[in-house]
């Protein structure tokens, strides 16, 4: 798909709303992603076969809870209660590659390829794992970063009903293509006190049919804008983290959406010697500690370049 201007992106929304006039004092540059979904109808390609069930989380690790969703009842990994009295922070954690699916998170993982993202349940941060529509063997069907942010938002409206979560404090964050779906999360909604979104994209065009994770036409640009993080970033009212490394991966999905971008809510983090995948641990871990002190009415959470580089520097 060739490079489609924010601009016309947003003039897309009155196709895709089914609406034949805007709003009076309507600007195109003021559409939001939500705008654009409204009224959209997706045309998927045929369902793929059902996957394996979530494997069994160890109970002293994770509770396997179920959240409500528009498809019906998803799976989750959830960090258990602690039955301490107190609220905790929480992070709803999207995985990488399928990120409709869960599976092991918790076993060790090497510290070069950490995407268990350890460092929050080992700080004490309740963490979330949702699975989403069609993953595993769950009701619905994948719609390839679609109705899979509307499934995001459920399990998180779920975990802020735990009595042991503090509902003021969850944060959002995802890899890959979590991380992509982090962006488009943050887009749709102020929901997070944070969002931290590693390695993702701006165009999901770029992840090519032959991945998986597009069941649709990806020659339509209405189908391909309304999930696209690059065309609805003036959207983002949360604090949010475009974090990759500078060595491989999606580094420069990175620079164009920072090119592209004028919101000072989202920040865009280039770490100098990370990869897409060792960058993840000694961040989060960072990550961590931040939202450990993150005690105020509004958030306190700074992320610079300097602090997440110095982990790399000897590389």
């Amino acid at each position: 798909m060739s490079k489609i201007l924010r601009p016309i992106a947003a003039l897309l929304l009155l196709a895709l709303s089914g609406c034949s006039t805007p709003e009076a004092g309507f600007k195109p540059e003021d559409a939001t992603l939500p705008q654009a979904r409204y009224g959209f109808k997706t045309k998927l390609d045929a369902p793929s076969a059902k996957g394996e069930p979530a494997e069994a989380a160890p109970p002293a690790v994770f509770t396997t809870a179920f959240y409500p969703a528009a498809a019906g009842k998803l799976k989750a990994f959830v960090t258990p209660n602690p039955k301490d009295g107190k609220k905790h922070p929480a992070i709803v954690w999207i995985t990488g590659g399928d990120s409709n699916s869960i599976g092991d998170l918790w076993s060790p993982a090497p510290a070069d390829n950490d995407q268990n993202a350890t460092a929050f349940r080992q700080a004490g941060i309740v963490l979330m794992f949702p699975s989403l529509r069609g993953g595993n063997d769950n009701p619905g069907v994948k719609e390839g970063f679609l109705g899979e942010v509307d499934d995001i938002l459920a399990a998180t409206k779920w975990l802020a009903e735990q009595p042991y979560v503090d509902k003021t404090r969850i944060y959002l964050g995802g890899h890959s293509t979590g991380g992509t779906l982090a962006l488009l999360v943050a887009e749709s909604s102020k929901t997070y006190r944070n969002v931290f979104a590693f390695g993702p994209v701006g165009d999901v065009a770029g992840y090519g049919k032959e991945s998986g994770f597009l069941p649709f036409d990806i020659k339509n640009d209405e189908e391909v804008v309304v999930r696209s993080p690059l065309y609805w970033l003036d959207s983002i009212e949360s604090p949010t983290w475009v974090i990759e490394g500078t060595e491989e991966g999606n580094i420069d999905s990175l620079q164009e959406m920072k090119k592209e971008s004028k919101n000072a809510k989202v920040h865009f983090l280039a770490v100098q010697g990370a990869t897409h995948f060792d960058v993840l641990a000694p961040t989060n871990k960072l990550i961590a500690q931040k939202i450990l002190a993150d005690i105020g009415p509004t958030t306190n959470i700074d992320l610079n370049e300097a602090e997440l580089t110095q982990n790399f520097a000897k590389k």
